[in-house]
């Protein structure tokens, strides 16, 4: 069997890994639903729903749609910046676009006690803190795009992105400091990451802008490889390295920037997709990396979530702990194994 034929089951298999898990994370919580009630569910109009179908419905057909949105988002977000700056660490915190959504929730959070009464209590409801995300993450996208203008070296945006992010943790450890105990635990709870917290049309806004971001990195595709071969090589096929840079910055900070807003900061996913679909595919051509990688992220971050909500249980974990420690020994086995990555 040549490489072709074996990537094509490849990719057959993780499209019914996806659909397999999508359907289990769906049926598994506090309340068990069968298979045949989730299909029921989704030919059910809203004036005819039993209980399980309406939870099926409104809290956990989002929360699965979502968990693709943000394994699949994330792991696309890695994938492009260890491109770009040719290093297995970079991810989508790099630029500094995480830190900047998590700069502005904490200036809403931890900076209300300056506002009182009515006017704090609304900039802490649930759209304030999208909202200042959203702010947060495009103000730092702004200035990298502005610096990324300004310098020739690639390296040189790796470094003030991590400089940025620098400066957002400082200013938040500062407002940390000033900050009641009561003020910091919901900060706290915020950077645990969720997946469940979205309703349809806050859901609805999250694919729109996911769509821009995913097709920003489909565009991204020829420079990507052409970048690969190096800088002066990829010159030399014709290829713009600014503008190419330029659409895979936009790309990134779209998806990180709205995966954060929405569902807070999650970790592991967006530095170890990537290593692992190399790790599968054995290439580096990103025509075949990028919906690999798009699968792999889905089925990985269904499977945490679907720990992390503790079946037959009241409770559920935080996300970010269980993408941490459900991933990362994987990826460090996998590299051990391979003694080496592919770039």
């Amino acid at each position: 069997m040549n490489q072709n034929q074996s990537n094509k089951w490849t990719f057959l298999a993780l499209t019914l890994g996806l659909i397999a898990m999508f359907i289990l994370n769906i049926s598994l919580g506090s309340v068990q639903i069968s298979f045949s009630t989730i299909i029921d569910s989704f030919f059910s109009s809203s004036d005819t729903l039993t209980n399980k179908e309406y939870i099926i419905q409104n809290y956990r057909l989002p929360k699965a749609i979502t968990a693709i949105l943000v394994g699949s988002g994330l792991g696309i977000s890695g994938l492009l910046m260890q491109t770009l700056f040719k290093n297995p660490l970079a991810g989508p915190f790099v630029l500094g676009i995480t830190s900047g959504a998590s700069l502005g929730v904490a200036l809403v959070i931890l900076g209300s006690s300056v506002f009182g009464g009515f006017l704090a209590t609304f900039l802490i409801s649930k759209w304030s803190l999208v909202i200042a995300a959203s702010l947060g993450s495009f103000l730092v996208l702004l200035l990298v795009l502005i610096v990324s203008s300004k310098v020739r070296d690639t390296m040189a945006i790796l470094i003030i992105g991590l400089m940025f992010g620098s400066i957002t943790a400082s200013i938040v450890s500062v407002l940390s400091y000033f900050s009641s105990a009561e003020q910091l635990q919901q900060y706290i709870f915020w950077g645990f990451g969720s997946l469940g917290d979205l309703d349809w049309q806050e859901l609805i806004i999250f694919i729109i802008i996911y769509s821009f971001g995913l097709f920003f990195s489909i565009l991204s595709i020829k420079g990507l490889n052409s970048l690969l071969l190096g800088d002066n090589y990829a010159k030399s096929l014709g290829l713009d390295l600014k503008k190419s840079r330029f659409i895979i910055i936009i790309a990134t900070s779209l998806l990180a920037g709205t995966i954060t807003a929405f569902a807070g900061p999650i970790a592991f996913i967006g530095l170890a997709i990537p290593h692992l679909t190399r790790q599968l595919f054995k290439t580096s051509n990103h025509k075949i990396l990028l919906p690999a990688v798009f699968l792999i992220g889905a089925i990985i971050m269904l499977i945490c979530d679907s720990i992390a909500q503790l079946p037959n249980s009241d409770y559920s974990l935080p996300i970010n702990a269980i993408t941490s420690l459900f991933g990362a020994p994987i990826v460090i086995w996998l590299l051990v194994r391979q003694r080496k990555m592919i770039f």
